[in-house]
């Protein structure tokens, strides 16, 4: 982590105590001089909140001479086809659909139900050929995940 990284980040961290519910996802100083944060929240995301840590973590930059060359600073939350990385995510999406990626190279696709410290449980429908397809409880484990992105249905 570069020195510009740990300061902002904890600003980030010093703004978002007034918010609870709003998290941190991620931060990264590229090389081309952009400084992308990604924030989320339990209960959603608002402008505000983007608006806040920037303006927070913009000012203090500044004042602190902290980066040396011209840099720009994008807060944001993640995109849709941002996929998940925290536990907090994983829980603020319960309910929903999702795809899941394995270190087997096998993707997964069903309802998130429950996220646990050693796995992830999902409903999901398996179509065996010849016969009804079944709707199953289906338990991955965490250590065997290495991608899972919320589905949008348009139905």
């Amino acid at each position: 982590m570069t020195t510009v990284e740990k300061r902002a980040t904890e600003l980030v961290e010093e703004k978002l105590a007034e918010k609870p519910g709003v998290f941190l996802v991620s931060l990264k100083m590229h090389s081309n001089g952009k400084l992308i944060i990604l924030i989320d929240g339990d209960n959603g995301l608002g402008i505000t909140d983007c608006v806040d840590v920037s303006r927070h973590v913009g000012y203090h930059l500044e004042e602190e001479n902290v980066v040396d060359d011209a840099y720009n600073l994008e807060v944001s939350s993640p995109g849709i086809d941002t996929p998940l990385t925290l536990p907090r995510q994983y829980v603020k999406n319960i309910g929903r659909q999702v795809e899941i990626k394995t270190t087997d190279g096998n993707k997964r696709e069903g309802k998130l139900l429950a996220l646990t410290a050693d796995h992830v449980l999902i409903e999901e429908t398996i179509k065996i050929k010849g016969k009804k397809a079944e709707v199953v409880e289906s338990t991955i484990p965490v250590d065997t995940i290495t991608e899972t992105k919320v589905l949008i249905s348009f139905k």
